[in-house]
């Protein structure tokens, strides 16, 4: 794992021994990393294990505690809103005037940022054409859908064309559509150059847009690396999952003495999930649970994802992450 103690000439956000703290709970517990220029940097966990703190403490809304992090190139560690002029923000929830309409909403951005009034009316124009509100422009930001309210809540974290954007669940909580359009919207920034630092509790979101990837669970980063680095060691292996009507008649150490070779655990209450490096004999298993007296209802190969590699090295389940948040499937 690259750590955040020594600049280096690629490196736009280094973090070094990062620690934060509220009373007694420790809310991020002395970590490291690095981003490079230009790239697309998840981090994934659950609620509560960090990931809101360290990006409040990465884009000057908080003091760290102890540790160092520079953005940048610039030192934050004293004074955290020395990089303000390099970074735009998209908190997790809108932080826009609700009597304001969109056009305007982006003219008020833009002029915290010292923009002159007919460049950022020309960029607020630009703006809601690419996020797709040329229509709603006119209308008051209280009257936007919770997706329309994020688009605009992008749209005004780049008004002034920042290298590096920190976006905390940009897309958490809203429709199939606007997440879909969200992501494509980062993809042409990431494409443009610009550094893009997300948190998100969506691991499919994760697997789908990001260049790396840091696992946080209780302040703590327990796993970092390329995407294609993490699901390496999990693609070269099948797993299948195995509906049943009734888990609790399943024997797992029957099953394993008559499959040495897989892998089995029960999950969700009414799936065996088998795992094997070798093909698996999915028509003898069925048959093996049958004879037992266990009705299977359904058998399916599933595709190595993200999340395999997730859940085995945080314990945590995707579909746990999701409910935290009422989150949506098939995004």
């Amino acid at each position: 794992m690259m750590g955040g103690s020594g600049s280096t000439s690629d490196s736009c956000i280094e973090v070094s021994g990062l620690g934060k703290s509220f009373g007694d709970v420790t809310a991020v517990d002395g970590i490291s990393f690095t981003v490079r220029r230009g790239e697309l940097f998840g981090f994934l966990g659950p609620n509560g294990a960090g990931k809101t703190t360290t990006i409040n403490m990465l884009t000057g809304l908080a003091r760290p505690d102890r540790g160092s992090l520079r953005v940048g190139g610039i030192d934050c560690t004293r004074n955290p809103k020395a990089a303000q002029h390099l970074i735009g923000v998209v908190p997790d929830e809108s932080n826009l005037y609700p009597e304001l309409n969109g056009f305007d909403n982006l003219c008020f951005c833009g002029g915290l940022y010292g923009m002159r009034s007919a460049e950022r009316k020309k960029r607020a124009s630009e703006l809601l054409v690419l996020f797709g509100l040329e229509e709603a422009g006119k209308r008051r930001f209280a009257e936007y859908s919770r997706g329309m309210k994020r688009r605009l809540t992008i749209a005004a974290g780049i008004v002034h064309r920042p290298p590096v954007l920190f976006l905390d669940e940009p897309t958490s909580g809203i429709d199939v559509q606007s997440a879909r359009r969200i992501r494509s919207m980062l993809g042409e920034l990431h494409r443009s150059g610009t550094t893009v630092f997300l948190t998100t509790h969506y691991i499919e979101e994760a697997e789908r847009m990001c260049d790396r990837v840091a696992f946080i669970v209780g302040g703590r980063i327990v796993r970092e690396d390329s995407v294609a680095r993490l699901l390496h060691p999990v693609m070269g292996r099948e797993v299948v999952a195995v509906s049943v009507a009734a888990t609790e008649r399943i024997d797992l150490g029957g099953l394993a003495g008559a499959f040495p070779d897989y892998a089995l655990t029960v999950e969700a209450g009414d799936v065996l999930r088998v795992e094997s490096k070798e093909p698996v004999r999915v028509g003898a298993l069925v048959r093996f649970l049958e004879e037992q007296g266990v009705q299977v209802t359904e058998a399916r190969r599933k595709r190595q994802s993200l999340e395999d590699v997730f859940v085995a090295v945080t314990g945590i389940g995707a579909e746990t992450m999701r409910k935290e948040k009422g989150g949506r499937k098939g995004a």
